[in-house]
């Protein structure tokens, strides 16, 4: 019973030659594939004085009972063995030629020829003439090993074209020997040797035997020939596993007459032969510079191969496209009534598919697979079932079938850490699982889920990610499983059970204790990136809205207040074009101003989807144009809350135009960078605005006491104090202001205006008055310092204008420089205020106030 499958053979395999090469005795890996890599490159070869192509198949390991199949299959036999080996001193000699004859005694019964190659042999035993050993002095000194191949090939054509010569020659009265697969040769015994049946089963089998020998020296046509006549009388005799063999050879001639370059996919292993044109007829020799021999089409003028006689022979015997398949299945089917031919019924199923993929029929191809992975073994080693499990994998992947493709190999990853494994391959296993995602449509790069639109089966996807998230644990890298695990939470919120949030979050916090998740790339052993994942989610953010500075720190444009105010709007102008595009709303520029060295404030407004308390540790802004330090908070959302606002501050350091790009934030010890432009469905008013620079701070307080009424101010931008004073008529007192410059700039101007405000004119005479001489001289004052100012308060009314005034001042009242005045019969009700001149106003919240002075 053949006990090892190739799943790599496919149908022009069977024009090759088989050879084995193997070190002897101790041979360093590197250098013994170093010069494998040589040898096995010379893959084809043209035949001296012919036009036929030799192809080779190379092996570094072949099991021995796989060779006893050779008569079935002659591809399958090894007829040439090249070994290598060092040697470096001339008393090993002896020993180590005895190795390589024991080595030759293991493939004997099928060898055709030998070589010995040594490395590290000088003197006299390297300078003696020898057909079957190469001398080389090391492993960089050997040039001529390409040129030893081709004269070793040669010498395997030399006698395989003896066998077929031999075996193709009809010698009446000779007996035909049966050829035999080795679990057939109990059952011949005792058998009549001349009965016709027996005769006819000899003959089938040397024919389809001869088949194989011809397409193997490169003679397409011969062997179709031999392979319908081998099938016509296996078929008569009823001999099923010869005639599933014969019917495979017809069928892999036909696949190398109209795929003439290969179905096996691999890039450079054979040249195309021009259209459907012969190996034998279709190229010419043609030596290069370097002693190889290379192939080339030979084709007349019109495109048509000159031997059209051939072309005819071949046309006639040669299967079509279509009836390749069904002759694949006819043998197939014979081939499943022996158990002990499974792995020659699971690798025609192989060499059917890989044909079926080039010809476009995906779901043949995938009934010959499915057939395939219910062939029965024998017990196969860990190791066989993953090279199995992945190479139904690369199968199913060449046919389109990409997810089944990602079944397949997700199991091969699972078999890598199998409990009977001593050693467990975590590493084989995740880059394994790494390869399926495709075929799963999951991408690793959070940004591919941002989209809003979910593709693939969320069940399986988690899944696979908590499987990778094992298979990183047990490699030991636990930075590898908080990022799987943020990826995880991030991407797959919405299908994640309440439970499975809250387990998967305790086993995030639980690696994260000790490998924080950072948002760095992750670069793996085969240069593979892992990208951030940024926790957008863990709080959901829905809008976010620049805040103007408190009204109290507004910075105002300085102008004069004694003269006349000139209007600086622009003209305005209509457009019907409103831009909607997200970037352009962020970019939007804001139309108030930020200070440098003020706290300034940005409002977002999030919810919890979680269903727990969500703790975000850390949460600032992140910015882009000015130096920015952003100043952390820390909040605690409750569980599934809904909108919830909150307030980020930081301090512009320098001036220009500052833009707020996002926020980072640090939940369950995973450190996010969350930008505005990866948030869908974020509301915002724009995102940039001015930072001018460091303004003068004012506070202002007064002697008197404050006023239990409010003024009603004139327009928002105003700050005002109310402070209450009662007066006779004549009466005067003295308020005293003082200025203190609480900020980090000198005030240097100052300016003082007074502004009574009478609608009916029935007030009389001048109220306020101060000198600010000595208070000037103060000036610019200092951080730090306090100037003060009286001003004199006098009341005079006239009450002889009319008799009802007393009615008409208990109707209007009066107001002078914000302070309101008392009269001796009641208190007066403030209406309308005086306005205080920029740069100094007065305070909202009691005697105290907070205001800017442009520098002049």
């Amino acid at each position: 019973k053949m006990s090892v499958p190739d799943y790599m053979q496919c149908a022009e395999d069977h024009q090759t030659l088989l050879v084995v090469v193997q070190p002897i005795g101790i041979v360093p890996e590197e250098s013994f594939f170093r010069i494998y890599k040589r040898i096995s490159a010379v893959s084809q070869v043209n035949v001296r004085d012919s036009q036929r192509v030799l192809y080779i198949r190379y092996r570094h390991h072949y099991p021995p009972e796989n060779n006893e199949w050779g008569d079935f299959q002659t591809h399958r036999k090894v007829v040439g063995l090249i070994t290598i080996t060092d040697c470096t001193s001339a008393k090993d000699w002896p020993q180590t030629f005895e190795k390589f004859h024991l080595q030759k005694e293991m493939y004997g019964s099928t060898l055709y020829d030998s070589r010995l190659f040594v490395f590290g042999l000088q003197g006299e035993i390297a300078e003696q003439p020898r057909t079957d050993v190469a001398f080389y002095p090391s492993y960089d000194e050997c040039e001529t090993v390409e040129k030893r191949i081709e004269d070793f090939i040669e010498s395997l054509f030399i006698v395989l074209e003896s066998k077929r010569l031999d075996r193709a020659t009809d010698k009446s009265g000779d007996k035909i020997p049966l050829l035999c697969v080795p679990f057939e040769k109990k059952d011949f015994v005792g058998l009549d040797t001349d009965s016709r049946h027996y005769k006819k089963r000899c003959q089938g089998r040397m024919r389809k035997h001869v088949g194989d020998l011809c397409l193997q020296a490169g003679m397409l046509q011969d062997s179709l020939v031999h392979y319908h006549m081998a099938v016509e009388l296996l078929r008569s005799v009823n001999d099923f596993l010869w005639l599933g063999a014969a019917l495979e050879g017809l069928c892999s001639a036909s696949v190398i007459y109209h795929y003439p370059g290969g179905t096996g996919g691999k890039v450079g292993s054979r040249r195309a032969q021009g259209g459907s044109l012969s190996a034998e007829a279709g190229n010419r020799h043609r030596p290069g510079k370097d002693g190889i021999s290379f192939l080339f089409c030979a084709l007349t003028s019109n495109g048509i191969n000159a031997d059209t006689s051939a072309e005819i022979g071949r046309a006639k015997n040669c299967l079509s496209p279509e009836d390749i398949i069904d002759k694949y299945k006819e043998a197939i089917s014979y081939y499943g009534k022996y158990k002990n031919a499974g792995v020659i019924e699971l690798e025609a199923c192989v060499k059917a598919v890989r044909v079926l993929a080039i010809q476009k029929r995906s779901m043949e191809a995938s009934e010959f697979l499915q057939n395939a992975v219910y062939i029965n073994l024998r017990q196969l080693s860990e190791e066989e079932k993953i090279q199995r499990y992945s190479i139904l994998s690369e199968l199913y992947e060449r046919i389109g079938f990409h997810r089944k493709s990602a079944f397949f190999k997700r199991i091969a990853a699972m078999q890598c850490a199998a409990p009977s494994i001593p050693e467990p391959g975590w590493r084989a296993c995740y880059k394994l699982l790494l390869e399926t995602l495709p075929g799963y449509s999951l991408s690793l790069d959070p940004k591919d889920f941002s989209k809003g639109t979910h593709r693939g089966w969320a069940a399986v996807q988690m899944r696979l990610l908590h499987e990778l998230v094992y298979a990183s644990r047990r490699m030991g890298n636990p930075a590898l499983c908080v990022r799987h695990l943020s990826f995880l939470l991030q991407t797959m919120l919405d299908f994640l059970s309440d439970q499975e949030k809250k387990d998967v979050t305790q086993s995030l916090e639980s690696y994260t204790a000790k490998c924080p998740g950072t948002m760095e790339f992750i670069t793996l052993p085969d240069g593979l990136k892992l990208p951030p994942v940024p926790f957008t989610k863990l709080p959901i953010v829905r809008s976010v809205k620049l805040l103007n500075l408190p009204t109290s720190l507004r910075p105002h444009k300085m102008k004069s207040l004694l003269g006349q105010n000139v209007s600086t709007k622009s003209p305005f102008i209509y457009s019907p074009i409103i831009a909607h595009s997200r970037g352009e709303e962020r970019n939007k520029k804001i139309d108030f101003q930020w200070v440098q060295g003020d706290v300034c404030e940005v409002q977002l407004m999030v919810y919890n989807p979680m269903p727990f308390e969500l703790r975000v540790e850390n949460m600032g802004l992140l910015t882009t144009g000015v130096e920015f330090e952003s100043l952390p908070a820390a909040l605690s959302l409750p569980a599934e809350s809904g909108l919830y606002p909150v307030t980020l501050v930081g301090v512009p350091q320098t001036t220009g135009q500052i833009t707020v790009n996002g926020y980072h934030t640090s939940v369950f010890g995973v450190f996010s960078d969350c930008l505005l432009d990866n948030l869908p469905g974020v509301k915002t008013n724009g995102c940039t605005v001015e930072v001018i620079p460091a303004l003068p701070r004012l506070q202002i307080s007064t002697s008197l006491p404050r006023s239990a009424h409010t003024l009603q101010p004139s327009s928002g931008d105003e700050i005002t104090t109310n402070v209450s004073v009662q007066l006779y008529n004549g009466e005067t007192q003295q308020l005293i202001i003082k200025l203190e410059n609480i900020g980090t700039e000198p005030l240097e101007k100052l300016e003082v205006t007074a502004k009574t405000v009478n609608t009916k004119e029935k007030l009389y005479g001048d109220f306020l008055s101060w000198k600010l001489e000595d208070i000037l001289s103060q000036f610019p004052l200092k951080p730090g310092k306090i100037a003060t100012f009286t001003v004199n308060i006098k009341v005079k009314l006239d009450f002889s204008c009319q008799e009802n005034l007393l009615q008409d001042l208990s109707d209007d009242g009066i107001s002078v420089s914000g302070l309101p005045l008392s009269s001796p019969f009641r208190q007066v009700k403030p209406r309308v205020e005086t306005k205080p001149m920029n740069p100094q106003e007065s305070s909202k919240a009691g005697d105290f106030s907070h205001v800017k002075v442009s520098e002049s």
